[in-house]
């Protein structure tokens, strides 16, 4: 990377991550924290604009960093369907993301932050790779049902950062390329690429793996039950899927490392629940090189549960005879949104337009 300097913001549910990049270095970063009880005065995300603004302006401030800044860079959230790269921020953009049309998420917030601050300095505001990606094939887009189309919705700014370095560290080329990429975090994502395009996913929201706190793909038939029981009205179904899902509805933990330390003390619970989310990681990798056709450069898990030896060895013990794995410990999103910021600053690759 060359020494461009940059300020990336990546906004999740409880925080905004900032950091200021010069090239790959980080000169400043800060997690700035969000308190849930001020959250929860907020009817939706989107009105949580100016608290995370005042925020990362403080930032900027306190470190001094709007000198010599070359850009803005911020998390793309739930935009429609687009190809992966980096995006400038538009008024098209700004609409969508203000609409949220395909879900209400921080991720949203990304592009909004980065052109409110970039745009008085006079400099571009870029997303990178949007969680709203979507490179399938016309094949994976069937469901079963015409009603009930898939969705690429996925990790794919973590996925195509690491195929990346993948790619180098193999020393082939990333447009050659044939990877499964796993990222293992509080959801999952499971993804082909071929050529740095993710060309089928598991919606980690809805489909694939149960992950730490999301149930991954359920029984349809005992699904529709529950939600018609009475039991449970819409919202309280969404939150068992999605939040109280997985590890969680299991163990009463989303962290891995809590959940070995039983299964390590003698709980068969945990024990079986580890092992079952390694099996059914190993199982999507399986069906993804079927896609590959059996052609894999090398399996890659990233994410925060990738920090886990352990999880990696079980899913390892699965898929080993697919291809050689290789492991990227922890998400490393903002690293990841400073490198596309500064591909288009170097000319290295064209700016998309959304």
């Amino acid at each position: 990377m060359r020494g461009f300097k940059v300020l990336v913001i990546n906004p999740g549910s409880t925080s905004t991550k900032v950091a200021c990049y010069l090239g790959a270095t980080v000169e400043a970063e800060e997690s700035l924290s969000h308190s849930a009880q001020v959250l929860t005065e907020y009817a939706e995300i989107l009105d949580q604009f100016t608290l995370r603004l005042d925020a990362v302006m403080s930032f900027v401030e306190n470190y001094e960093v709007a000198a010599g800044l070359d850009a803005v860079v911020g998390r793309g959230g739930l935009l429609r369907p687009t190809q992966g790269g980096t995006y400038a921020v538009n008024e098209a953009m700004v609409a969508d993301l203000r609409l949220g049309l395909q879900g209400q998420h921080a991720s949203n917030l990304g592009g909004l932050l980065a052109k409110a601050i970039a745009e008085p300095l006079g400099l571009p505001a870029f997303i990178v790779d949007p969680v709203a990606v979507d490179e399938f094939e016309p094949v994976a887009r069937l469901s079963g049902h015409p009603l009930l189309e898939r969705r690429s919705l996925s990790h794919a700014l973590s996925m195509k950062a690491v195929a990346r370095r993948a790619a180098s560290e193999l020393d082939i080329p990333y447009a050659a390329s044939r990877f499964i990429v796993a990222h293992l975090g509080g959801g999952i994502s499971v993804g082909p690429m071929v050529g740095g395009r993710i060309i089928d996913v598991n919606n980690a929201n809805e489909m694939g793996p149960f992950s730490p706190e999301r149930t991954g793909g359920l029984p349809a038939g005992d699904l529709t039950a529950l939600c018609f029981s009475g039991k449970y009205s819409a919202k309280e179904v969404k939150r068992q899927l999605h939040g109280q899902g997985g590890m969680v509805a299991y163990l009463g933990t989303s962290d891995a490392r809590e959940a070995y330390r039983r299964a390590d003390a003698g709980d068969a619970r945990a024990e079986l629940v580890m092992q079952a989310m390694a099996y059914q990681i190993a199982k999507e990798i399986g069906a993804m090189a079927t896609v590959l056709q059996g052609r894999v450069d090398a399996v890659v898990l990233t994410g925060g549960l990738a920090h886990s030896d352990r999880m990696g060895n079980t899913v390892a013990g699965y898929v080993g005879f697919i291809a050689p794995m290789m492991v990227y410990r922890g998400e490393d999103e903002m690293l990841a949104l400073a490198e596309g910021a500064c591909r288009v600053l170097a000319g290295e690759e064209k700016l998309s337009e959304y």
